[in-house]
């Protein structure tokens, strides 16, 4: 199969219409698009990320109405995140329609959605017609791609068509909450943080990972984010030389708010929205160079540093 990469969101949505998939940027990482109302076209997403059958995935729209088609019912709690943080890099898990195949919800009740805040992205829906359910743009695990490139060098030959849009301006997953019941609860942090979410509902909740059972959203179960390279979490550059002295290797790279020098990659952040936009462009560019190694500085688990460390502690495993 021939991966044709396009800027012409006219040509990417025709793939969509004749049942395929396109890769396609939003605001977070890049996904893996098919139309949610073609049970064929979604069960190509689980063969080509080999993605495990029973981790939803989250439907994108460009239009509340969207909601209404998707949703059995939009609960008050929704309607909330959706007046004060939609479109943006959050996800509203609510009881589905009876309509959404079983494929696209892993066979439970509930059913994930969000609204991209991406101009690209927003068209690129309106062009296709209908909803369109996307997982990350990767092989299943993987670090998520967070440009066109990272999704042809996994998956080209694998889908027909990659639409050709900006590096991902947030560079990690969205916020997703349980809008079912009387108490929000966050199923994976993400940019919009706990914190932000207290504004609205003081008693929001966060629910640990799991490793066994039904999960609701994507990655809450199953080992994510993971490079070739051994990821190792860091209180910061004694904590590197201490655990390097124990290995003769020096195939190493660092990424954090300081420099090594005897790092054979190095990435050095800003604050922590720029740890999380380049953390997984620097685990690909690591596995590109070989490395053996990779030291990521920990940061406090509070605002986006949660889910900094979330995807941090879930590439170590």
């Amino acid at each position: 199969m021939k991966t044709v990469v396009t800027s012409s969101i006219k040509t990417a949505a025709s793939f969509v219409k004749r049942g395929e998939l396109v890769g396609m940027p939003t605001e977070t990482v890049y996904g893996l698009g098919a139309n949610v109302f073609d049970e064929n076209a979604v069960k190509k997403i689980f063969k080509v990320k080999k993605r495990p059958p029973d981790n939803p995935l989250i439907v994108h729209v460009s239009a509340y109405e969207q909601i209404e088609q998707l949703a059995d019912k939009i609960t008050l709690i929704a309607e909330k995140i959706i007046r004060n943080f939609f479109p943006g890099p959050i996800t509203i898990v609510l009881k589905k329609n009876e309509i959404i195949s079983n494929y696209v919800t892993a066979r439970l009740d509930t059913i994930a959605i969000r609204m991209p805040n991406l101009d690209i992205t927003k068209r690129f829906i309106d062009a296709c017609g209908v909803p369109i359910a996307a997982p990350s743009a990767n092989i299943s695990g993987s670090p998520s791609p967070t440009s066109w490139m990272h999704v042809y060098n996994d998956l080209n030959g694998k889908i027909p068509c990659i639409l050709k849009g900006p590096k991902c301006k947030v560079g990690i997953e969205s916020t997703v909450v349980d809008c079912t019941s009387f108490i929000p609860v966050i199923l994976r942090p993400g940019c919009v943080s706990i914190d932000d979410l207290k504004k609205i509902f003081p008693s929001v909740k966060i629910l640990s990972p799991v490793q066994n059972g039904i999960v609701k959203s994507p990655g809450m179960k199953y080992k994510h984010y993971s490079p070739k390279a051994k990821v190792v979490l860091v209180e910061g550059k004694e904590d590197v030389l201490k655990i390097l002295s124990k290995y003769s290797s020096k195939n190493f790279a660092f990424i954090g708010f300081e420099k090594i020098s005897s790092a054979r990659k190095s990435k050095v952040v800003s604050s922590l929205n720029d740890y999380a936009h380049k953390l997984f462009a620097f685990f690909r560019y690591c596995d590109e160079s070989g490395i053996e190694f990779i030291f990521c500085q920990k940061v406090e688990e509070k605002g986006i540093g949660l889910a900094l460390m979330n995807r941090l502690q879930k590439a170590a495993c």
